[in-house]
């Protein structure tokens, strides 16, 4: 795995994972700050308190200040502990996801309000240019892997209301799918299934 796929861990109020993306980097993303698809030179995932009450955009806002970035980004937020993120790779594809499971649901039960006291946040990075139409599958992919990785853990649920994911490749003309039997979305499937699974372990495991 590439090695700017080990976050930087900045430790303000709460801690903040960054990285920072080679030049020319793309991504899609549905984070709050930084939504869709276009250029991406960096992505974090911050920490939250459990009661946070703050506008997220504001908030993204002044921590793009606070942490010194600069151009086009994406930015998360969470109430887990960030600092407890897993990482897995599978030929290139490297994935980092934090898991907070407070508030599981079922993405067609019914509705309920959103909270970001837990959530799964998922960056991935892929090493080879995406077409927007394989972005934008890699997305679906990293979904399904993760509602995999929930189910095989026992959790009632497929994610929680607040997940976010970011999936970054480098610049340029390049691979037109990214479904799970793809060369590339295959990979990306078993990368956020090991890395969301180790989470859940993780979290799982821990008093409450």
């Amino acid at each position: 795995m590439s090695a700017f796929m080990s976050p930087e861990v900045h430790r303000l109020d709460r801690p903040v994972l960054v990285w920072r993306l080679p030049a020319g980097s793309r991504a899609v993303s549905t984070a709050v700050a930084g939504g869709g698809i276009g250029p991406c030179e960096w992505v974090f995932n911050a920490e939250v308190h459990h009661d946070y009450h703050r506008d997220p955009v504001e908030h993204l806002a002044e921590l793009v200040g606070v942490l010194g970035l600069s151009g086009r980004g994406a930015g998360m937020l969470t109430a887990a502990d960030v600092r407890r993120w897993r990482t897995a790779s599978d030929e290139g594809v490297g994935c980092t996801t934090t898991v907070g499971l407070s508030h599981p649901v079922f993405a067609a039960a019914p509705d309920e309000a959103a909270s970001l006291v837990g959530t799964i946040n998922t960056f991935c990075w892929v090493p080879v240019p995406l077409e927007d139409a394989a972005l934008v599958n890699m997305v679906v992919t990293a979904t399904e892997a993760k509602a995999q990785a929930l189910a095989e853990c026992g959790v009632a649920g497929t994610g929680t209301a607040s997940d976010a994911v970011v999936v970054a490749c480098p610049g340029g003309p390049g691979e037109q799918f990214g479904g799970p039997r793809s060369r590339w979305g295959a990979r990306l499937a078993r990368a956020v299934h090991a890395a969301t699974a180790d989470g859940t372990r993780d979290w799982l495991a821990r008093d409450r």
